[in-house]
């Protein structure tokens, strides 16, 4: 605590002696009830300031619950400022019935509030959304009931003893509904917010009893302004001061906010809604109030049951939507919940059949070799016609077997590697060139449409290339016989780069299978059915996705995304990284006739 903080609170301390060294030596007078009404003035002047500090220096709903709490505390200062303009300029006393005590009894209401919002929790969109509301319904009760219980006998049907019965027990009723709060708050509240809780618990309490002090001597005659029984409330008031300067220094971590908040909230806030008509009853079948005070009540409880009943009714409009929301939440969590279990199965597969047939490939690789050398043996002897067909046939059945291995090798080995920066649309472009040749039909077109200054994306551009080119070499395929247009495109989608092959050929028969291992829709021999389960192996491993679905017009599409990497200190790596042309990949070659195998 910095010397200037001491300072501070040594000097409100210091008043509080000032009030007790006055109350002790200076006799019943206009010096004495001066002294008294300038003290508590400069305290809750320190107070207001104190907790004013904390406000600024918060933010979100702790600026709000310091707000509040400066709020009252500047209503009790102005209500003193009040007692000092009769008793200290005036001369006189304060008048009874006073029309300023309304002031004195509003200055807890805001620190109630204060107090629900609970600022030692984290905070809650929703529940702060309604939770509004129910303040509101709450704050016009407490005001109902200041106008149902004191105004009448203030100026409807003035009388001062009924007058003062009501004030008194209404605002006994509010300091324990205060009291209570805050003890329920230090009792769940943990750290520097226990300690808050418990000084502002300590500081009610100690307001509380010189309350009712004060109203004890008052009945005995024996209360004057500024003697001892005021001192209690210069403690109180200079505890305020304490508070607000200890807080500066704390810095509270909220906890997680507890569920039963909300629930609590919401039904004080009915119970004040329902308890109106009680009121009306009361009012209707009492005798002993005058006609006066009967009509004025069952007026006022009227006029508060039709602005609380609006605002029930603009937060069931808000529970309404709020509903609509969390049903529409709870769909597309249980969409995408599903859609990663898909993706998990699917990983699953990948992962357990990639360590099964890579084992199995490398098994197979040992006696293939041996097959292929016999066989290559077995032709540079001297065979006559008909053995030399069978020799061929063996030859051609086991390239066919080392072709199915190094599919089965090429699957097993989805490893990460280095990556670089890549660009996708040289990528795509170079991967239509090689596929080009490849068409065997006279009437496939291929179009493409690519998004200008599109991002990089971060990744292995052989592997990329080997998954645009098994995508696009099945497509052109699939349009062999039929004829159509495959269309590439890419874009920008929010913070992805998207590839799209679509095609108008047949479509796909079942597209939510293709990616599983060994599917293939070929006939036998054509392939076995690897290639699409390597490339969602490819796609994953660059923290992207590949979908097929078919196309409502017909033929089907592929669709690919890749995180863009748009960081623009990545300028200078960006122009240096430039994809190549085709010329300058050694591999694609080799990976286009693999594809078409």
């Amino acid at each position: 605590m910095s010397a200037r903080s001491k300072l501070w609170i040594s000097a409100a301390a210091g008043l509080v002696c000032a009030q007790a060294m006055a109350s002790l030596f200076l006799r019943q007078g206009f010096a004495l009830v001066a002294v008294s009404d300038i003290t508590q003035f400069i305290l809750l002047l320190a107070g207001t300031i104190a907790l004013l500090l904390n406000a600024l220096a918060t933010r979100g709903r702790i600026r709000l619950f310091w707000a509040l709490m400066t709020l009252g505390t500047a209503f009790w200062w102005s209500y003193q400022a009040l007692w000092i303009y009769f008793e200290v300029l005036a001369r006189r006393d304060v008048p009874n019935p006073f029309g300023g005590d309304v002031v004195l009894f509003l200055h807890i209401v805001p620190m109630t509030a204060a107090l629900a919002l609970q600022p030692h929790v984290q905070p809650d969109n929703r529940t702060t959304r309604l939770g509004t509301l129910d303040f509101s319904l709450l704050l016009i009760w407490w005001l109902y009931l200041y106008l149902f219980a004191v105004i009448p006998w203030q100026y409807v049907h003035a009388y001062e003893p009924n007058y003062d019965h009501n004030l008194n027990i209404l605002y006994l009723t509010e300091k324990v509904v205060f009291l209570a709060g805050v003890g329920m708050l230090w009792f769940r509240s943990q750290g520097s917010w226990r300690i808050i809780y418990a000084n502002w618990f300590g500081a009610g309490l100690t307001y509380s009893l010189s309350s009712y002090i004060a109203n004890w001597a008052i009945e005995r005659k024996i209360y004057h302004s500024g003697s001892l029984y005021d001192v209690p409330l210069a403690i109180s008031m200079a505890w305020v001061t304490a508070i607000g300067i200890v807080a500066l220094h704390y810095s509270g971590k909220q906890q997680p906010a507890r569920a039963s908040y909300g629930v609590w909230v919401a039904r004080l806030g009915m119970a004040a809604v329902f308890s109106l008509p009680l009121f009306a009853a009361w009012s209707l079948f009492d005798a002993g109030i005058p006609q006066r005070v009967r009509t004025f009540r069952l007026a006022l409880t009227l006029s508060s049951m039709l602005i609380m009943g609006t605002l029930v009714f603009f937060k069931q409009r808000l529970l309404d939507r709020e509903l609509l929301q969390l049903l529409t939440a709870s769909q597309e969590s249980f969409d995408n919940l599903k859609r990663l279990q898909a993706q998990l199965v699917q990983s699953e597969k990948l992962a357990s059949l990639g360590q099964l047939v890579g084992g199995a490939a490398h098994e197979l690789n040992n006696p293939l070799t041996a097959v292929m050398g016999y066989s290559d043996m077995l032709a540079a002897t001297e065979l006559n016609g008909e053995q030399r067909i069978l020799m061929q046939k063996i030859e051609h059945q086991v390239r066919r077997t080392r072709t199915l291995v190094s599919s089965l090798l090429s699957f097993a080995k989805q490893v990460p590697t280095d990556k670089t920066l890549v660009d996708v649309n040289t990528l795509v472009q170079t991967a239509v060139k090689l596929c080009l040749p490849q068409s065997r039909g006279p009437n496939v077109q291929v179009h493409t449409n690519f998004a200008r200054e599109l991002p990089r994306v971060l990744g292995d551009s052989n592997q990329l290339l080997q998954v645009c080119l098994h995508i696009t070499n099945n497509a052109l395929h699939a349009l062999t016989d039929t004829g159509g247009t495959l269309t590439v495109s890419t874009r920008l989608q929010d913070a992805s780069v998207l590839l799209e092959f679509s095609d108008d050929g047949p479509g796909m028969q079942e597209p939510d299978r293709v990616f599983d291992p060994f599917y293939t829709t070929r006939p036998v021999g054509q392939g076995p059915g690897l290639g699409l389960s390597v490339c969602y192996g490819i796609i994953q491993e660059h923290n992207g996705k590949i979908t097929c679905q078919n196309r409502p017009e017909g033929g089907a599409i592929f669709r690919i995304e890749l995180p863009a990497v748009v960081d623009p200190a990545q300028a200078s790596v960006l122009a240096s990284h430039r994809y190549e042309s085709a010329d300058s990949l050694p591999e694609a070659k080799g990976i286009l006739q693999h594809q078409s195998e």
